[in-house]
């Protein structure tokens, strides 16, 4: 098992929650979900961004040309290759979540938020791990890897409405 250093950011106040801290929850799910994908690097470094739709919809206009808010973007700052080779050191990059989106997503989809929250961080970290769903092949492996590694939390399978 690795040592992981997950930095996270609370840049919105909505994301505070008095039942269950949310930094464990985030170290949490991202530990178990890069545990299971990647075993040759002994320390990983990941930036968790808990933050609003407008802080979203700037960065997705600014990196995607997309001027709406998104429930996640993710920021891999490591080329595929080095994901496969030993290294003693790994960071994997940023991941940016959206209280609002994220939680008007789980309520459309009858989900509670603390699963959807859990999903949109797997989703994250697979795209650090590069991993995409930009053709059907792709998209199909990253959804079974997502429905897998929630299996393994006790989440059902977000795809399934």
């Amino acid at each position: 098992m690795a040592i992981y250093d997950i930095d996270i950011t609370l840049h919105s106040d909505r994301w505070v929650n008095k039942n269950r801290k949310i930094e464990a929850f985030v170290n949490e799910v991202v530990e178990e979900t890069i545990d299971g994908l990647i075993q040759s690097i002994p320390h990983i470094e990941v930036s968790v961004v808990l933050a609003d739709d407008k802080f979203l919809q700037d960065l997705n206009m600014k990196y995607r040309n997309k001027n709406t808010p998104t429930n996640v973007l993710s920021f891999p700052i490591t080329e595929p290759e080095i994901l496969i080779a030993p290294a003693p050191f790994l960071s994997l990059g940023d991941i940016i979540l959206s209280f609002e989106t994220v939680k008007s997503e789980a309520a459309e989809q009858n989900k509670s938020f603390t699963d959807h929250i859990a999903h949109m961080l797997v989703h994250g970290c697979l795209h650090l791990l590069h991993y995409d769903h930009i053709d059907d092949e792709d998209a199909e492996e990253m959804e079974t890897l997502e429905i897998d590694i929630l299996k393994t939390m006790g989440i059902t399978n977000p795809y399934e409405l």
